[in-house]
């Protein structure tokens, strides 16, 4: 039998992605995905306006939240090789209907996300083009544009998507220290000020819990880590590493930045600057500490930062896709694996054609890119992984409890699991108090959006008993395929 016939047939009966994959690589994957330059453009500047000076702080905060999830969070991939991450570290600590519920909300959240990111290319792209060519061309081109080469990427290996996000990840993070080097040279607009971190500034009024619901949505993606556990050299050393090494980066870079732009306006006036124009602060900084070229390379990555994101997104929902129909979650047909490149092609394919179908209806309806086709496909993704995040943390102390042993501390299994399950319970209800601060929406499409979360944890329960009932077997297998 030639080595092809042989992948495919592993692709029929034991379907495995392949990849190689290093910490570094996989590490820049999640971390693109959170789209840092569209982070310190977008979610900061509302921060400062609704939060005021405490941005900084409450970001740094945040970050320190998610590294306490991540200690456990590790320490449950070490022990569960389960390339479903949510799926089955819920569904090994809490059970399989409570996993089969975790599943639909993971993969309606990612690929979500992912589609409203291509709403952010088509948005984001139409100025600089206009400004550059003289062509005002529709935003649906370019997100359909946008589509086809993630499409495309998603078909071929993982590493080639990894290098395409490592490059945008280091262009992203360079522009933004091109704009640090000169703010910390000059000292900023009134000299170095650290008051932004003290307790009395991030808590100092009413709408401190709005700034925490936008600060936490900052740092969506690097907990897919786990997913690409098939695809790593090392499955155990990259996933611990990765994750460590995302969430460490996005924590300090993202501090870093907000303070930076707090020192660029001077405490007495980033607030009043943040108000007046939240979407142009970051850009007039710049536009002031380095020059108008700057300020267009910015407004091209932008572009590439939305695409970064959507690509990566993509990767992680056809990924979750691949994992529930190699479960019999979902139709086993997701689960086919390309036989020469070794990735989730039929998952990658069924995703993109979603995303195409849901564009298209945004395109026809003559939406918005912005405020309709990002925000409103975002904001219930941000929060869907936001209450992930805390159900996984109750999951992981459950789980060691009935597992006591393994070689691990209970300040790694117990404590920091039931720390960080707290801090993001509150996290996900101050997203739902202040909702409409990520949907732009003050009216009923709120509560549509707000009742898909719950409609999707009942649709995978009940497809978990389901299988329960009449197809034991595959039930009994459920969150149990192993990832060697």
């Amino acid at each position: 039998m030639s080595t092809e016939e042989r992948n495919t047939a592993q692709s029929t009966t034991n379907p495995r992605i392949r990849g190689r994959m290093g910490p570094l690589e996989l590490a820049f994957f999640v971390v693109a995905a959170a789209g840092p330059l569209l982070v310190v453009a977008g979610f900061a500047p509302l921060a400062f306006m609704i939060g005021g000076v405490g941005a900084p702080g409450a970001q740094l905060i945040a970050g320190l939240v998610l590294l306490v999830f991540a200690v456990g969070l590790t320490r449950m991939a070490l022990r569960i090789k389960n390339a479903g991450a949510f799926y089955s570290y819920i569904g090994q600590g809490m059970g399989r209907p409570v996993g089969g519920g975790a599943a639909v909300l993971a993969l309606g959240a990612y690929s979500m996300i992912a589609i409203g990111q291509l709403g952010a290319v088509g948005a984001f792209a139409a100025a600089p083009i206009e400004e550059a060519f003289g062509v005002d061309v529709p935003w649906p081109v370019w997100s359909f544009g946008a589509l086809a080469i993630v499409a495309y990427l998603g078909h071929r290996q993982i590493s080639l998507s990894a290098k395409v996000l490592g490059v945008a990840l280091l262009t992203e993070a360079a522009v933004l220290l091109v704009l640090a080097a000169p703010v910390l040279w000059q000292g900023g607009a009134e000299g170095f000020d650290l008051s932004s971190f003290t307790p009395d500034s991030v808590f100092a009024g009413g709408s401190t819990g709005a700034m925490f619901a936008i600060v936490f949505g900052a740092f969506i993606g690097f907990e897919s880590t786990a997913i690409y556990a098939e695809e790593a050299r090392d499955p155990e050393r990259t996933v611990r590493h990765a994750v460590y090494l995302a969430v460490g980066f996005l924590a300090v870079f993202y501090t870093f930045m907000a303070w930076i732009v707090y020192l660029a306006y001077g405490k007495s006036e980033i607030v009043a600057a943040a108000t007046a124009d939240p979407v142009g602060l970051v850009f007039a900084a710049t536009e002031h500490y380095v020059g108008h070229p700057a300020v267009v390379v910015m407004e091209w990555l932008l572009v590439t930062s939305a695409f970064a994101s959507t690509l990566a997104f993509h990767n992680t929902a056809s990924r979750y896709m691949f994992t529930l129909g190699r479960e019999r979650m979902l139709p086993v047909v997701l689960a086919r694996v390309h036989p020469r490149n070794h990735s989730p092609y039929v998952a990658s394919a069924a995703q993109a054609v979603l995303a195409a179908a849901v564009l298209a209806g945004f395109a026809l309806t003559d939406s918005d890119p912005y405020l309709q086709v990002f925000l409103l496909m975002v904001a219930p993704g941000v929060l869907t992984v936001i209450v992930l995040q805390s159900l996984c943390s109750l999951a992981i102390a459950v789980y060691f409890l009935r597992h006591p042993g393994h070689g691990f501390s209970p300040l790694t299994t117990l404590v920091a699991p039931v720390v960080s399950m707290t801090g993001l319970a509150v996290a996900s209800w101050l997203v739902v108090k202040n909702f409409e601060l990520l949907s732009g929406r003050t009216d009923w499409v709120n509560l549509l959006l707000l009742s898909l979360l719950p409609l999707a944890f009942a649709v995978g329960t009940c497809r978990a008993l389901y299988l329960r009932t009449r197809q034991p077997a595959v039930y009994r297998q459920l969150t149990q395929t192993e990832v060697h």
